[in-house]
């Protein structure tokens, strides 16, 4: 499964991968403590594989930490999120021993409604990255569609279920395998003429499986061929900067000059092809709004008259945001969008009372960035925009409740240097989900790569070199559609759990 995601992409692996574990828990396991070492296994080889990018912000000598500490830190996140999913999956198994369900169909049911369920509240946690349904990404958009209907939960559903009738299938046929093997070798041939087991041979399990896998991609393509209303009242030509400014530089004078040069050159460039804003990454400008009027950018924006949206820093008291901000054709900071998922270590220090002295020893990072607050908007010259900032990519709600409040495009700032080119793709596949899940076009713009422009059926319409400085432009269209998820949610996720819990609780009379 761990292989399902950039650099590999063998997206295929998911429709089978989490089978053997469900036959292990499902006819190996006595007891719930049994049950939970192979779960903790698989889920470490998956989440520790899939995010084995996470080792790149190994040296940390640009944040001014000491190679042994920096390896310390490096090694301990990435051990400490590999055992989060560890724990996830481990929950899963033991729920699915604790509940004992004799009944194959009710146990399919129970499992993927225990899986959905389990997802959905880690993505409430602030740890959060790898879902079973962004194992399709980018390369199977077909599927992807189903997100359309009730978000991440719908492809984590139809994986879930799909592996659950592939274990039960072989759990039917090794069971009708001994069942021939105790029958007398000269009763065996009269038995199966008999018509005793002939049913026996038909796995339905099997059959039922190959059907889900079939019917939810015919589904997803019929979303997936749905044409793309494209009023010309509605385009707008954006243009990116993909600055291509290492962290180790970035906050240094030599950095600071690099920016400042390479975003107003940048500017300029896309401003003379006519475009009507121009979106730049995460924290490119690193300085606080009150200094952002002094910055050479700004007089090129007051200059040409072009909107730009830049990635800069907010205040809030005594601390400071991550932040996202308009500048209209005069110059004028209109709006501001405060980055809201923050990255645990990396932008904030997890319960700061107990820790907070003990990483201050081992790292300058800063504990003063906050969080910004769950239900901003961003109004924009052109109307509202969905403004996903890095990390928040992985956090489907955060787009949809945008969306719902009337959101028309996305814009997604990140800045992803200081990690390798497959973390790169992998967020570039969580943003092709968003833009899909909520039926809108994406512009998104990184410090290093990949940059891109996605359409609203996730297709990748251009997308920059890695470790690369680019400008580039593309028309896209505002859309203020609402698909099923944007109105109403993960409405499938308790719609499994209150189905399982019912077949639960009435003894498992589904046959």
């Amino acid at each position: 499964m761990g292989v399902t995601v950039a650099p590999v992409g063998a997206w295929f692996l998911a429709w089978f991968a989490l089978a053997p574990l469900w036959v292990i828990v499902v006819k190996y396991t006595k007891n719930t403590l049994s049950s939970l070492p192979p779960a903790f296994i698989w889920a470490i080889a998956y989440h520790g594989v899939a995010l084995s990018w996470i080792t790149g912000i190994y040296p940390m000598d640009w944040l001014g930490v000491p190679a042994l500490p920096g390896l310390a830190i490096t090694l301990f996140c990435w051990s400490f999120i590999s055992l989060w999913g560890g724990i996830l999956v481990s929950v899963w198994a033991a729920l699915m021993v604790k509940l004992d369900q004799q009944k194959p169909w009710l146990r399919v049911l129970v499992g993927t409604a225990l899986c959905c369920g389990l997802e959905s509240l880690w993505s409430a946690s602030p740890l959060w990255w790898s879902s079973l349904s962004y194992t399709q990404s980018p390369h199977n958009l077909v599927i992807l569609h189903l997100g359309q209907l009730s978000g991440t939960s719908t492809v984590t559903a139809v994986i879930v279920a799909v592996n659950g009738l592939l274990a039960e299938a072989w759990i039917y046929d090794e069971k009708l395998t001994q069942s021939l093997l105790a029958i007398p070798k000269g009763r065996r041939k009269g038995a199966k003429e008999g018509g005793s087991l002939r049913k026996s041979f038909v796995n339905l399990y099997l059959v039922v499986g190959c059907s889900l896998l079939i019917i939810s991609h015919i589904i997803g393509f019929v979303f997936y061929n749905q044409p793309l209303t494209q009023n010309p009242n509605t385009n707008l030509k954006i243009g990116i900067i993909q600055g291509n400014i290492p962290n180790e530089i970035k906050l240094r004078p030599e950095g600071l000059r690099r920016a400042i040069e390479g975003y107003t050159e940048g500017y300029l460039k896309l401003a003379n092809q006519g475009v009507d804003g121009v979106l730049i990454p995460e924290a490119a400008l690193p300085f606080f709004q009150r200094n952002l009027p002094q910055t050479s950018f700004l007089k090129a924006v007051r200059e040409k008259g072009v909107v730009a949206w830049i990635g800069a820093f907010g205040e809030r008291g005594n601390s400071y945001t991550n932040s996202l901000f308009t500048v209209t054709a005069q110059g004028e900071i209109t709006s501001r969008y405060d980055k809201s998922k923050l990255v645990p270590l990396g932008e904030y220090i997890p319960f700061e009372q107990i820790l907070g002295a003990i990483i201050q020893r081992l790292s300058p990072l800063d504990e003063h960035q906050v969080a910004g607050l769950p239900n901003q908007v961003f109004d924009t010259p052109f109307g509202r925009a969905i403004v996903g900032i890095c990390y928040e990519s992985a956090f489907p709600e955060i787009f949809r409740r945008q969306a719902f409040q009337g959101g028309q495009f996305i814009l997604s700032a990140s800045n992803d240097a200081h990690y390798t080119a497959a973390m790169s793709d992998q967020h570039h596949a969580q943003d092709i989900m968003r833009a899909i899940e909520t039926d809108r076009w994406a512009v998104r713009a990184t410090n290093t790569g990949y940059s891109a422009f996605v359409d609203p059926h996730g297709r990748t319409l251009w997308k920059s070199g890695h470790n690369t400085y680019e400008t580039h432009a593309e028309t896209i269209y505002r859309r203020q559609t609402q698909t099923l998820y944007v109105r109403w949610g993960d409405w499938l996720m308790p719609l499994l759990l209150g189905l399982a819990g019912l077949g639960w609780f009435l003894g498992g009379t589904i046959n």
